[in-house]
């Protein structure tokens, strides 16, 4: 405020001063003029001069009463109602006519009521150090009460820990002006000095930025106070002191970090919040999965994390020397893929080791601050294993020697990875242009000369090479042509003769996947042979039958009872086989159709394809009958019948026994039931690998199994899986549940191709389509294909394209690769060595199985029992999860609309804690959405 009061602030000219008293008897005084009575009224109150402190801008407050000229008698020469302010600084400027809301009449006077105005004018902006405030009466009868001239500011202000000094507004109306504000009491600025803005009312507005409590203090009441002992702050933007985090100690007041214990560390990129932390322990249930000459290792994170989550592993591959003499690093030709060290995920593919050698793999698990803890021992967890025979790998170069006009002289290197000793070369060539008719020749050798080619003609050659372990891979194509005809000018005949075939070679004539010409073949059908006995003996060794104990029954086959028991043949070590009996009272035709089998297992020699130790055919000897019999443990005897028939069938005079490899997990889809959930998808992806390279074996080979499901696959004890059962026309004679029959014979509709069932058209295609299913049947731990459909359904089905939906948790890329190998048209299907190829892809790159299969693909309508008219009961029962009712009645699960809603955490509420009973209610769960909405597969 600039003046309180009048008499310091004016001076008159025809106004007139009066002093008064108010309520209180305090003095004051009024200006006031009426000369309402004369004409031509000019009359001036002047103010003192008035400093403006710096203000651009000032308010005046006017208080006055004004007479009603109405209320004035008659004859007045004139009457206002109205009086001028005027401003002046440089010269007089009106600021503003000034009316009364309320003025006040001659019977207003004789009660003593005065109707008091009040006027407030802002002035500005103002352009001098001060100025002066006149008044002007044109004729009004007025009196001024109160004159109040004042400006705003805003006051000083601690907002935030920062001072704000007093401040003049700007001049104009709307103008803010801005205040940058001093950081006090041990506090700095946060990111920026802190901004108030003053605004002409007086008011502070629009704050900006702050000022906190610099580290090692925490802000309390408006004010900065330090940390105490065992609490920090290190950050500006931190809240308050806080407690050191676990591992860590501060020993003095106002620490900005807290210190490690002995034992623990941090990092530079830790968080100051963090614990400090220490190296892990060792990685756990590590298992490795030998496939030939790779290992796939496999384990799980630490118990003890040591409290980080940036967990890396690193691989010590050593393989161990002979004869004791410890072990040396792996060399630089071994692969691990994705890599060796600093490996994220918890699985590692070695490749490329030497095959038939012992390894051991150390797996440590490292942290970032395993670098900082030179004194902490290494953790590591030790992994022995051994590694198969493999394959060769394939022939890199193939040279061209001397070329004659029907005939081209090839060489070779041996691979660079025979991994074992070659048994012989394959060499397939076809006239370029036409590789649908194709001819391979053998070779012990690495050159031959290759005969009966036609003159001026490009040819294309591919070389593989075989072990006991099966072909390698072909070699790259090679392309190279033959001489032209040559002219004869002579009297002689001009032609060439064919030279005489190396008793080494051996030639195979194909076209289109079938043998074109007559000749020495890789698979020979025993049915061929006029004498079926001639080919037993020619592909199984004969085993005398006291080298055999039976000790137990495993299974019934079609012919009779299936036992295992220790095969003892002199000069080799006892091993445990599994035996096929053929049942006493046997016919020639069954003992035939017995043997067959045993025929065309003898022709195959494959890490995945079920070996045949031999047959016992021969009439029993002496030795056979009690020396047999007094071998066996009493308490067989007295078992059960089935044993023993399986223990005496050998009396019978003439016993007849197929002698196999022990698989001691049985058939796979068994296998698979009974272990549920239980397994990686890494492992199930090494499962299908071994069945695929040993159907690659069989199609190189030339055989088509045409029965290929996996209840015709067996699992030793190191999970590898073989194929088996190569007696398909028998088997399915008597499966009335497997078999469709048809014109010409019964086959296994659920996992045969459309061509097969239709045209009875059995390729190496047609398998194809059958290991598709057997991937559904590995990744869904067994569940029936087509769940409960008739045969006619899924034949119906699966030619209006209908193909069965992704199993549960399965990844998408293995999902592909059955649509593909379900594709209608057969050449379209991929061929073994490609599905083998992909499938060592995924197996090296595991990530690349995280992406599961969309759930939205759903069954057939009722494929499993599924409805939504069914009690929950009912429900449970037809997927054979009814032990769990009454858990689902107790915890609200009573209708089906509600256990449409479950989840897989539900379920765990509920009680259902196994892995694969989860699976299999979701599974049912997705499947009864799916009908609710009427969004099933119309079949």
């Amino acid at each position: 405020m600039l003046y309180k009061n009048l008499k310091s602030l004016f001076f008159l000219l025809k106004w007139e001063e009066i002093g008064e008293v108010d309520e209180d008897y305090a003095p004051i005084h009024t200006y006031q003029v009426c000369r309402v009575m004369e004409q031509n009224q000019n009359n001036w109150l002047y103010t003192n001069w008035i400093l403006t402190e710096g203000a651009q801008r000032v308010y005046i407050e006017l208080k006055f009463t004004l007479r009603d000229c109405n209320s004035l008698p008659g004859g007045v020469g004139t009457c206002k109602e109205t009086f001028n302010m005027v401003l002046k600084e440089n010269r007089y400027i009106k600021v503003d006519t000034i009316a009364a809301d309320e003025s006040f009449t001659e019977l207003d006077l004789g009660d003593r009521v005065m109707k008091l105005n009040t006027e407030v004018r802002d002035l500005g902006p103002l352009t001098h150090k001060g100025f002066y405030l006149a008044f002007q009466d044109l004729g009004a009868c007025i009196a001024l009460v109160s004159v109040r001239v004042f400006y705003k500011r805003c006051p000083f202000l601690v907002k935030s820990l920062a001072e704000f000094p007093d401040t003049i507004p700007g001049s104009e109306a709307s103008q803010l002006v801005e205040v940058v504000g001093h950081c006090v009491n041990n506090s700095l600025p946060l990111y920026e000095p802190p901004r108030m803005h003053c605004s002409t009312e007086g008011e502070w507005l629009v704050p900006i930025g702050k000022c906190v409590c610099k580290p090692g203090y925490e802000e309390i009441s408006g004010a900065c106070q330090v940390c105490k002992v065992g609490f920090y702050r290190s950050l500006l933007e931190s809240p308050g002191c806080s407690k050191c985090p676990p591992h860590s100690v501060a020993r003095q007041t106002g620490a900005t970090v807290c210190t490690c214990e002995d034992g623990y560390y941090k990092i530079e990129s830790d968080p100051s919040n963090m614990a400090c932390t220490r190296p892990p322990s060792a990685p756990r249930n590590a298992i490795s999965n030998v496939n030939e000459t790779s290992v796939f290792l496999e384990w799980s994170i630490p118990l003890e994390t040591g409290g980080r989550k940036d967990i890396r592993y690193n691989i010590l591959c050593r393989q161990v020397l002979p004869e004791g003499r410890g072990l040396d690093e792996c060399g630089p030709n071994v692969r691990f893929l994705p890599r060796r060290v600093a490996l994220s995920n918890t699985s590692v593919m070695v490749a490329d080791l030497q095959s038939h050698t012992n390894y051991s793999f150390l797996l440590e698990a490292v942290n970032g601050v395993s670098e900082l803890a030179k004194d902490h021992p290494k953790q590591y967890v030790s992994l022995n294993v051994t590694t198969n025979q493999a394959a060769p790998s394939p022939v890199s170069v193939v040279r061209k020697g001397h070329t004659g006009k029907s005939s081209i002289a090839l060489s070779w290197a041996e691979p660079d990875r025979p991994n074992g000793i070659i048994l012989e070369y394959e060499i397939k060539y076809f006239e370029k242009e036409q590789d649908s008719s194709y001819t391979i020749i053998k070779s012990k050798d690495t050159e031959m000369v290759v005969e009966g080619l036609k003159p001026s003609s490009v040819y294309i050659f591919q070389v593989r090479a075989r072990t006991s372990a099966g072909y390698g891979a072909f070699s790259r194509r090679f392309e190279f042509q033959t001489s032209p005809y040559l002219l004869c000018f002579s009297f002689r005949r001009c032609g060439y003769s064919k030279a005489k075939q190396d008793p080494e070679e051996e030639k195979m004539h194909f076209h289109n996947g079938h043998i074109k010409f007559p000749g020495v073949r890789t698979y020979i059908d025993p049915l061929t042979y006029e004498d079926p006995n001639q080919a037993v003996h020619e592909f199984a060794q004969e085993i005398d039958v006291s080298s055999i104990s039976i000790e137990r029954i495993i299974g019934a086959g079609e012919f009779g009872e299936v036992c295992c028991g220790p095969l003892r043949l002199p000069g080799k070590r006892e091993i445990q086989v599994a035996i096929k009996t053929l049942k006493v009272g046997y016919t020639e035709q069954q003992r035939r159709d017995f043997l067959w089998e045993a025929s065309i297992m003898g022709q195959f020699n494959h890490p995945n394809i079920i070996r045949l130790e031999g047959v016992v055919t021969k009439s029993r000897s002496s030795t056979c009958s009690w020396s047999f019999f007094m071998s066996m443990p009493r308490y067989f005897l007295s078992m059960c019948q089935p044993v023993l028939r399986c223990a005496l069938f050998c009396f019978s005079g003439k016993p007849v026994m197929i002698i196999t490899e022990y698989m001691e997990n049985g058939s796979l889809d068994t296998f698979l039931k009974k272990n549920d959930g239980q397994f990686t998808v890494i492992q199930l992806v090494g499962m299908l690998r071994g069945i695929a390279s040993g159907m690659r074996y069989l199609s190189d080979m030339g055989y088509v199994h045409r029965d290929l499901a996996a209840r015709n696959i067996l699992v030793n004890g190191n999970l590898v899986c073989k194929v088996s059962d190569f007696g398909l026309s028998r088997v399915l004679e008597d499966d009335p549940e497997a078999a469709y029959t048809t014109r010409g014979g019964k086959i296994p509709i659920r996992w045969t191709a459309p061509e097969a069932i239709a045209y009875r058209k059995f390729t190496s295609a047609s398998d194809v389509w059958s290991y598709g299913i057997v991937m559904w049947e590995v990744m869904s731990y067994g569940e029936r294909p087509y769940w409960e459909m008739s045969n006619q359904d899924v034949i119906k089905a699966v030619e209006e394209s209908y193909r069965l939906p992704g199993p549960m948790d399965c990844p998408e890329a293995l999902y592909h690769l059955m649509m593909d190998c379900w594709q209608h048209e057969r050449t379209n299907r991929p061929k073994f060595d490609e599905i083998v190829c992909l499938l060592d892809k995924l197996i090296r790159n595991p990530s690349s199985l995280k992406k599961l299969v969309n759930s939205s693909h759903s069954a057939p309508p009722g494929s499993s029992g599924t409805s939504p008219d069914q009690t929950v009961g009912e429900w449970l029962d037809s997927i054979k999860m009814g032990r769990y009712t009454e858990l689902f009645m107790e915890a609200g699960y009573s209708s089906m609309e509600t256990v449409t809603q479950m989840t897989s955490e539900d379920l765990r509420r509920v009680g259902v804690n196994l892995a694969g009973h989860q699976k299999k209610i979701i599974t049912s769960i997705q499947e009864l959405r799916v009908h609710m909405n009427n969004s099933t597969v119309k079949i």
